[in-house]
């Protein structure tokens, strides 16, 4: 802790260094906002409407709900009163101001992968922002997770604080995508099966997580169940305009390509693409799709062919750019359904971007068809045109039902 405060002391007192004072601080804050484009802050610290930075909608956890802070320079209730060394050991080690202790929710296992260069950047951006009042309480986790302390003995668990290093058997090009990938845009976070304690569980890095009643889809290279099919230029141009020919981006990677990658330069999506095109997936066989002739597979074709064929065309094919490509699909192919069976159960909304801005939508079928239906449906478009995956139950289609009344 003495050798972090340390170095944070040299970074902030370079940051007010008397030589080039005025240029180098405008390049700082510059630099910060896009770091913070990077990390997409502003996807968890503003709420839909709210004012940037001052506090974001509540985030469901299996713990509890928590909501994230103001993260704006206001003394009271955000971190004006903060030094230099308080947010470096946030970010970096999980410790706030005071010694208070965060939750990872707050990716910070991420982030403190991240250059001290780029937390200075960060920290200048976020000294200059409109500061705004607005008081947050942040932990509304029930007894004993309420308790900040528990989470030393998590951290001893699960965290082991390191700043990215190159690997220099490997490109440029790949290591900017490895450090932009695993550090501030902390794709693991949600695209990465969490443990019962909610640790990435790093043996299966990248291969699809449930989060608030989405799945992150497996974004290995996986043929089957990640984006093996997809060339790295579909992969640059899904993050950047939201589509590309095989899918269109819906729930809460809309909002991330909406607020953060759309804005990226192209040679970070470039070296993402590249990074990303390098992750081997599990590399297990495909189950056995269920035979055409299942009874359950006729009951989903008979609805697919009436309510889903308009759209995604009876191969599955989808529309390039519009309706998304079913067949071999990562999300269709995934072990977890919960994200097809949301979609049918509630509908969906493209999310907008300058080279998108307008945007296809689903209808919800919640209304006219049963838990049974949507099971059959899903379970026909899984095991069709090259599909492979495990049937939805009714009794899942049930379950997501009550959590989105409630």
């Amino acid at each position: 802790m003495k050798k972090a405060a340390l170095l944070a002391g040299v970074v902030a007192a370079a940051l007010v260094s008397a030589s080039g004072f005025a240029s180098d601080l405008f390049d700082r804050i510059n630099a910060g906002r896009y770091k913070a484009v990077l990390a997409d802050c502003a996807a968890c610290h503003t709420k839909p409407g709210g004012q940037p930075f001052a506090g974001g909608a509540p985030l469901d956890t299996p713990f509890g709900k928590l909501i994230p802070s103001n993260i704006t320079p206001d003394r009271e209730t955000g971190i004006g009163n903060w030094s230099y060394a308080d947010f470096r050991g946030a970010l970096k080690e999980g410790v706030g101001k005071g010694g208070k202790r965060l939750y990872p929710a707050m990716p910070y296992p991420a982030y403190s992968a991240m250059t001290e260069a780029d937390i200075a950047d960060l920290w200048a951006y976020f000294q200059k922002i409109e500061p705004v009042s607005n008081r947050v309480v942040s932990n509304q986790l029930p007894f004993p997770f309420s308790i900040r302390t528990v989470m030393i003995g998590w951290n001893l668990l699960n965290f082991s604080p390191s700043e990215f290093k190159p690997d220099p058997a490997k490109s440029a090009e790949w290591n900017r995508g490895a450090y932009l990938v695993n550090g501030p845009a902390h794709c693991g976070t949600c695209h990465t099966p969490k443990s019962l304690l909610g640790a990435d569980k790093t043996d299966q890095f990248l291969r699809a997580g449930n989060l608030q009643s989405w799945v992150a889809p497996d974004i290995t290279n996986d043929a089957h169940k990640g984006i093996g099919g997809w060339a790295a230029e579909d992969i640059v141009a899904y993050l950047k305009t939201g589509a590309n020919r095989f899918d269109i981006a819906s729930g809460p990677m809309s909002e991330v390509v909406a607020n953060s990658t759309q804005y990226w330069t192209d040679a970070d999506l470039t070296a993402v693409a590249t990074y990303l095109k390098d992750i081997k997936g599990a590399g297990t066989a495909p189950p056995r799709p269920l035979d055409a002739g299942d009874p359950l597979m006729l009951a989903g074709k008979a609805i697919f062919v009436d309510r889903c064929s308009a759209c995604h065309v009876s191969s599955g094919e989808g529309a390039p750019f519009l309706f998304p490509k079913l067949a071999k699909a990562p999300v269709v192919n995934g072990d977890d359904p919960t994200s097809l069976i949301r979609v049918v159960l509630e509908g969906s909304q493209a999310g907008t971007t300058k080279a998108r801005p307008t945007t296809p939508a689903m209808p919800s079928f919640a209304w006219n068809l049963g838990d049974a239906e949507v099971a059959s449906v899903l379970s026909y478009v899984r095991n069709s045109w090259g599909n492979a995956a495990p049937a939805v139950t009714p009794a899942q289609v049930k379950d997501m039902r009550t959590k989105l009344a409630r």
